[in-house]
């Protein structure tokens, strides 16, 4: 038997390459110096699904009154603003959307809109809508609160909302970033300063685990629902940028991965459990982020929320 000790190792190994091989795979992404910037905090709000049933709209105000409290320069609604645009008629999608416009006033700051699949109109054929109706889809959206994707700057820092909304064939819908933003991302990205700080925002995550938390379900479902399913088509975008960090919803958790030295934040969700309780153990609440040096740091908000109708998971 011939052993190797830590110097016949290294001579081995350098001499063969493996070393060499092994660091070129494993090696993180190499970035530019990053950018200065000033300081500020926002709010990232995500999973309202505002609905006149469960009290929604009594905790949506409790929500925002704490969220008009904290010193923030702005929010970002992180989709699913309604539940549930999707299967529902023109009259109760409509009162769905005046009665988030109602409650949000409560914020009292400037917000800007992500899109969320329950915010699509008339999806699901149970809805009896057509695709011909001039609101179908994410028009609804784009007529209530403006673009699908977008990009502003803030004190220094990039920030970049995407539509991850992919709307299937037989009228359901799955994670999906199109080709024609994917396009628009990468000159977006390109277009700043070299080593411009940058935020992400994705209703759908980019990077999750939700779908390990849990037994699978009984019948898989026919859509990949619970991420992005071309994530791999965008991750490497960010690997030559200064992301420093990406703000995730839709799964109403509290989660932080890291990838590549970006942090992938999904944060939590107003309405818990869809207004039933604890989602995984992650109370109502929403989250405060504060921009500092390069580095996004959050905390989660609760506001004291009680269900109505509790059924905690």
């Amino acid at each position: 038997m011939f052993y190797f000790n830590r110097r016949t190792f290294l001579s081995f190994a350098g001499s063969s390459g493996l070393i060499k091989t092994i660091g070129a795979k494993a090696a993180l992404p190499v970035r530019p110096p990053l950018r200065s910037h000033k300081p500020f905090s926002f709010l990232f709000i995500t999973d309202t699904h505002l609905q006149p049933e469960l009290n929604a709209a009594g905790g949506c105000h409790q929500a925002f009154v704490k969220a008009r409290s904290i010193h923030a320069d702005f929010a970002i609604q992180g989709g699913d603003h309604v539940f549930d645009a999707l299967g529902v008629n023109a009259g109760r999608a409509s009162m769905l959307i005046d009665l988030y416009k109602r409650t949000a006033q409560d914020l009292s700051l400037p917000v800007h809109h992500a899109i969320g699949n329950h915010d699509c109109f008339g999806v699901y054929t149970k809805s009896g809508v057509q695709p011909t109706d001039p609101l179908y889809g994410k028009k609804f959206f784009e007529d209530n609160f403006g673009k699908l994707y977008y990009s502003f700057d803030h004190k220094g820092v990039h920030i970049i909302v995407l539509d991850s909304i992919g709307i299937t064939e037989d009228r359901g819908y799955e994670g999906w970033i199109d080709d024609a933003q994917i396009a628009w991302l990468s000159h977006d990205l390109a277009a700043q300063p070299v080593g411009t700080p940058m935020i992400v925002v994705t209703h759908i995550p980019l990077v999750t685990a939700a779908a390990e938390y849990a037994a699978p379900q009984a019948v898989p479902p026919k859509h990949h629902v619970m991420s992005v399913r071309n994530a791999y088509d965008v991750l490497p975008l960010f690997d030559r940028y200064n992301i420093i960090g990406v703000l995730q919803g839709h799964t109403h958790i509290l989660e932080r991965i890291e990838w590549h030295g970006i942090p992938y934040i999904t944060g939590g969700a107003v309405s818990g459990n869809w207004w039933h309780g604890t989602r995984y153990g992650t109370p109502e609440g929403f989250m405060t982020v504060h921009v500092e040096n390069g580095i996004m740091k959050t905390r989660y908000e609760t506001y004291g929320f009680h269900s109505v109708d509790p059924h905690d998971t």
